[in-house]
């Protein structure tokens, strides 16, 4: 099992940034890849980026490439999602999830967190 806590949402006005957080416990973290998935209301939940257990491979939407950034820290179990230029089409709860392989358009991952809300004001 792996359990995921996001942090670091919050209301931002359009044009700012924001960084999330995923911190991650239970089996060994460095194995998994990790990815954020967002859901607007009355969306479909949708892909935004994911990074490779290793940290080399990544992927972005691209709704959001250019201005979001994911990075991990393997020695903190943490991952972090960059959101700069944010847009008010961005506000949604943010999920992170955890699998062997998370790349948009592949399967659900199995690990999933609570996920944090995202407010962009206009």
């Amino acid at each position: 099992q792996v359990q995921l806590v996001e942090s670091g949402g919050g209301l931002v006005q359009a044009g700012g940034s924001l960084r999330l957080s995923c911190v991650a416990s239970g089996r060994t973290f460095f194995n998994y890849a990790v990815g954020w998935f967002r859901q607007a209301p009355g969306k479909e939940r949708e892909f935004v980026a994911s990074i490779s257990w290793s940290g080399r491979n990544t992927y972005f939407s691209n709704s959001v490439k250019g201005r979001f950034a994911i990075s991990r820290d393997n020695d903190k179990d943490t991952i972090y999602l960059q959101m700069n230029s944010l847009k008010p089409d961005d506000t949604a709860v943010y999920f992170c999830a955890a699998d062997t392989i998370v790349v948009p358009g592949g399967q659900d991952p199995q690990y999933w967190g609570l996920g944090t809300q995202v407010t962009v004001s206009s």
